[in-house]
């Protein structure tokens, strides 16, 4: 054999070799089990799991085919059938709502891999519940314990799912690696100030021990900037940001930019990820960091034609469901007396345009109105399909905010509607489902829909809609009809949901919008105002809900002011503090009230021109409420707590299955918010924890005053105590290992911030605890939820209290 044969020969060797490594590398499922319906998640606390029932019990053996999983309502027996994936590698049947799907693997050493599911809305490896990629994005690899011999998999499908749902263990390239499958960039704008821009890539860390002492340096064009990285706990990833110096780039075009991850000095991996430049006059995205969590995130921008001297308008513009914002940028061509703005909602899916979609669209308006300095009585509010329901949302929620609004293609009520996630119920099956759904109140835009009467409404809406029927857009219209006197309706001959760049960038609609200011105080006299929630949206003009007489349900004001006869007049519903601002009046005029039948004169002061008014039985004047209280910074719900750079704090104090709950836990969730928020979040033990270091933070807390030392930082003045086998909640004490518990209370050392507490009197009731649904867009957590075990199986029969605190935060009686 010559020199030259040996040679191929040895490279020919090598290659199989590495072929069989590389074919080695992923483990793709093709047969398992599937049962089911048995499980229902969705838009509220109560959720109902048989499989997870017998799971947290430890009550569920390993399955095989005709076995029973349990009896239906109906006495019929759920069984465990034969599943094989198709050629592609994906399982379907005819419906795979709400089932489980069971794979095993089989390992001869124990080793860590990464789990990369689509289609699955969680799973379960090896009992420890992990987030799912419901939306089939193809992008979340989570780091598993792989134990040697047979290790089981559940997967959980929420919805059918006409793609199905594929499944595949891969060996990690590296223990800690960067991942660019799922960027968050800015565009390179030419003519702008590009020194320090921002960006933010996965880092996945496939070890178990925390990551510490990070650095990620990027290099563009000869511009190399360096940033320090949070901690990566063990077996998990975090999405964190980067900076990059674009001031070497004149041109348009796509440029590599390396990013490199080091580790005291030592590089651990390297990619290149391209960055776009484009004109100042094209679409672009800005990014910026979130005061939700601290991420960073983006929104998109179809800069104003022409520009004059004159302050542009500014269209906000939310997105549907699946939409990037920039997309929904490029669906627009530039207006020549205004400037379209983009926000995200945190994902192209993200939360419906509520809860923290709502946050992101008024951070983002925030950030826009500095940026553009906008004519103030010139913004617009529109959006199509789950933006078409974010517009009816946001401007029932807000009024007097935006000029006009312009719902395209889009349902009012995740009531009616529902999606991915289901529907928020009408009304409950009990008096404590009501209570439950009561903190979503807000959500119901037909309760807001007098507050429409602040601007203008166009409906735009194509009569062949397939995706969302047209009959959504009549029933507003006809809501809309009955009082307001300035609205525009038009559907579009033939459209369906989508009849291109015209369902949203519809002249008519910005025709309409020109017609439109936001009027200003002094020349609004009529207030027919409603709010659900003071802390999310307390004021309507000079009027404002400062205080509930009981949360969450609507607040009402019906108000007139006479400046002639110096008057105001009307009705309240709910109210505690009524705040009114009578900077319409002149300081030393006495003005009489006539409010609920009740009477009272008062004198304006010449320093602030803000009348406040407490009732207690009776109207009657008073100071400025005080902050402690419940009110328009902090009045409550279990989801509030996560509003404000939250940290998760596990418990490490306890035995050794309580800790492996509470870490696992606290990882699950925050999977579950990285992908459905595109966010990040500290985790850290109890510990390491010190609130002083937090200031000003919402702080989850997973564990019980045995399991996490810091609830004795936090929670001690907490009416809702949980330990090892008790509860109390007031003057009731609960005893067992089953109790779960979903709890806020206000940190007594911020004014703003509050505690989450995920807690459980044992490991079957923080087992019951796993279901994050609170994480659904407009789905409703009271201030407080108690509830056994038993939940899992018989729904809202095994829920033992819930509901809201008094205004001082003590418990009702």
């Amino acid at each position: 054999m010559t020199n030259q044969v040996k040679f191929y020969f040895i490279c020919f060797i090598a290659f199989i070799t590495f072929w069989e490594v590389k074919a080695q590398h992923v483990i793709s499922f093709t047969n398992g089990l599937i049962a089911g319906p048995c499980h229902q998640y969705g838009r509220e606390a109560i959720y109902t799991d048989q499989l997870a029932f017998q799971l947290y019990k430890g009550a569920l053996n390993s399955p095989k085919a005709g076995q029973i999983l349990f009896t239906d309502e109906k006495v019929q027996p759920v069984t465990w059938q034969k599943i094989n994936a198709d050629p592609s590698g994906l399982f379907k049947t005819n419906d795979l709502s709400n089932k489980y799907i069971y794979l095993t693997y089989t390992s001869d050493k124990e080793d860590i891999m990464l789990l990369k599911a689509a289609g699955n809305s969680m799973f379960y490896f090896n009992g420890e519940p992990h987030a799912g990629d419901i939306y089939s994005s193809n992008w979340l690899y989570i780091p598993v314990k792989v134990k040697k011999g047979l290790n089981e998999i559940y997967l959980r499908s929420s919805r059918n799912f006409e793609d199905g749902i594929s499944v595949n263990l891969i060996a990690p390239e590296k223990p800690v690696m960067l991942n660019t499958e799922d960027l968050t960039l800015p565009f390179i704008i030419k003519g702008e100030n590009n020194e320090s821009l921002m960006g933010a890539l996965l880092i996945i860390n496939s070890t178990t021990k925390p990551l510490t002492g990070l650095e990620i340096q990027t290099r563009i064009e000869g511009k190399d900037v360096k940033v320090t990285v949070p901690q990566i706990s063990p077996l998990s990833f975090r999405k964190v940001g980067f900076r990059f110096n674009a001031t070497n780039i004149s041109q348009k075009g796509q440029y590599n930019c390396t990013v490199t991850l080091s580790q005291k000095g030592k590089s651990i991996d390297e990619k290149i990820i391209k960055v776009e430049a484009v004109d100042a006059n094209e679409q672009y995205s800005n990014t910026f960091i979130s005061d939700i969590d601290g991420s960073v995130q983006y929104f998109s921008v179809c800069p104003q034609k022409n520009k004059t001297n004159k302050a542009p308008a500014l269209f906000l513009s939310v997105h549907g469901a699946g939409v990037e914002a920039i997309g929904q940028a490029r669906a627009y061509q530039p207006k020549d007396w205004g400037i379209l703005v983009t926000p995200t909602n945190r994902r192209p899916r993200g939360f419906n345009w509520e809860d923290w979609g709502r946050l992101d669209a008024l951070e983002v308006l925030g950030i826009a109105t500095k940026k553009f300095n906008p004519d103030p009585e010139r913004i617009y509010l529109t959006g199509h399909s789950m933006g078409g329901h974010g517009t009816w949302y946001l401007g029932a929620t807000f009024p007097g905010k935006w000029a006009a609004i312009a719902p395209c293609a889009g349902y009012p009520t995740l009531t009616g509607y529902g999606s991915a996630d289901g529907k928020i119920p009408a009304t409950g099956r009990s008096s404590i489902e009501n209570i439950l759904l009561q903190a979503s109140n807000g959500s119901n835009v037909f309760e807001l829909a007098k507050n429409y009467n602040a601007g203008g409404v166009y409906i735009h809406h194509g009569d062949s809609d397939e995706v969302v029927s047209v009959n959504y857009a009549r029933q507003m219209k006809k809501t809309l009809a009955e009082f307001h006197k300035d609205f525009c309706y038009y559907e579009y001959p033939g459209g369906g949901h989508w009849f291109g760049n015209q369902s949203v960038d519809w002249q008519p609609i910005f025709d309409y919008f020109k017609w439109h200011t936001i009027r200003p105080d002094s020349i609004v006299n009529k207030i027919d105002f409603t709010t659900a929630n003071p802390a999310v949206s307390p004021s309507y003009y000079w009027a404002s809900v400062l205080q509930q007489q009981e949360a969450l349900k609507y607040s009402r004001l019906r108000l007139v002011r006479s400046k002639s006869i110096n008057t105001i007049s009307g009705e309240t519903e709910n109210v505690s503090i009524l705040g009114i601002s009578l900077a319409a009046f002149k300081p030393g005029e006495t003005i009489t009230l006539n409010i609920d039948q009740q009477s009272l004169k008062y004198v304006v002061p010449a320093s602030t021109p803000m009348l406040y008014l407490y009732h207690k039985g009776q109207w009657q004047t008073g100071g400025q409420p005080d902050q402690s209280q419940k009110g328009i910074v902090r009045n409550g719900t279990f989801k509030e707590p996560f509003n404000y750079r939250m940290v998760f704090v596990y418990g490490t104090c306890g035995n050794v299955q309580e800790n492996a709950w509470a870490i696992a836990k606290a990882r699950f969730d925050a999977e579950t918010w990285y992908y459905r928020a595109n966010g990040a979040v500290d985790v850290v033990a109890d510990k390491d924890f010190n609130p002083a270091q937090y200031p000003d933070r919402g702080v989850i807390i997973y564990g019980n005053a045995t399991t996490n030392s810091a609830w004795k930082k936090l929670l001690t003045k907490c009416p809702v105590q949980v330990q090892r086998g008790s509860l109390t909640i007031g003057n009731k004490q609960l005893k067992g290992d089953d109790l779960g518990a979903y709890i806020m209370w206000p940190r007594s050392d911020s004014k703003k911030a509050s505690i989450a507490a995920i807690s459980g009197t044992g490991l079957s009731g923080f087992n019951a605890t796993y279901a994050n649904q609170y994480f659904a867009g407009g789905s409703g957590f009271p201030d407080y939820m108690i509830f056994s075990a038993d939940m899992l199986k018989d729904g809202a029969t095994g829920i033992k209290y819930a509901g809201f605190y008094n205004n001082d935060w003590t418990i009702p009686e």
